[in-house]
């Protein structure tokens, strides 16, 4: 499988010969408000512009994979771009309508038993922060890819570490996972996402996975940097279990 950070979560996934786009965030840079966040409200989103173009991007998409349609993981954008016979991939029904409304064709809600193409799509549970927030948030998924020829792979998505996760983590015994890391906060509620801490709690849940931390830099209500996140790594001794890719940068497993 080859993995690529595009910018923020928005990921491409090539996995056993066809080829994923996740939560597509394709605004172009500082066209879109600032979330209500702790600091940098003065910045419009995205941060940072696209490392390709768009006709590069959406080159031999096979399918597109929305976890949840907060704008910085599906926004007008895409919505207005993304050509409207791909197949999409959604959590539930609500989304699906959504997405229907928005003239997508082939809609399908993921399940535990969702498959495209000889690939298992597996939908996992996350929560989207901690606490009172989370009913203002509303509900994501994450979801894990299975093939015979492939490794397990799972994309987290916006989640916080909590006991979910770590029982998806001890069902499919992923040997790659993605997790949403800018440890992103609003003015109140804290975490949204995943932390170092939280990092480092799926890093000790699974010991031998490759560790992917993207959802970085990207929106202006990120805490966590990738430079803090390496140094961090480093302390703890898991640089080589934990990749903190730039935009554009891509891995083969």
């Amino acid at each position: 499988m080859k993995v690529r950070l595009i910018r923020n979560a928005t990921l491409v996934v090539e996995y056993a010969g066809k080829k994923f786009l996740v939560d597509p965030f394709l605004a172009e840079k500082g066209t879109l408000p600032p979330f209500p966040a702790l600091t940098k409200n003065e910045q419009y989103n995205p941060l940072v512009p696209l490392p390709i173009s768009f006709d590069d991007l959406i080159k031999g998409v096979d399918a597109i994979i929305v976890t949840h349609l907060h704008y910085d993981h599906f926004d007008e954008t895409a919505k207005e771009v993304l050509p409207k016979n791909v197949k999409m991939f959604v959590q539930n029904e609500e989304d699906a309508i959504e997405l229907k409304k928005a003239g997508f064709l082939d809609v399908e809600v993921l399940t535990e038993g969702t498959s495209f193409e000889g690939i298992q799509l597996v939908k996992t549970k996350g929560e989207h922060g901690r606490g009172e927030i989370l009913p203002m948030v509303g509900v994501v998924c994450g979801v894990v890819f299975k093939h015979p020829d492939e490794k397990t792979l799972y994309v987290a998505g916006d989640t916080v570490w909590y006991e979910d996760v770590q029982e998806e983590i001890e069902t499919h015994q992923p040997e790659i996972i993605v997790v949403n890391g800018g440890d992103v906060q609003l003015t109140e509620g804290g975490s949204l996402i995943m932390g170092k801490d939280d990092i480092y709690e799926v890093h000790k849940a699974a010991p031998n996975a490759m560790i992917v931390s993207v959802h970085m830099e990207a929106v202006n209500h990120w805490t966590l940097s990738r430079a803090e996140l390496k140094s961090f790594l480093n302390e703890k001794g898991i640089t080589s279990n934990v990749l903190v890719p730039d935009d554009g940068e891509s891995y083969i497993f």
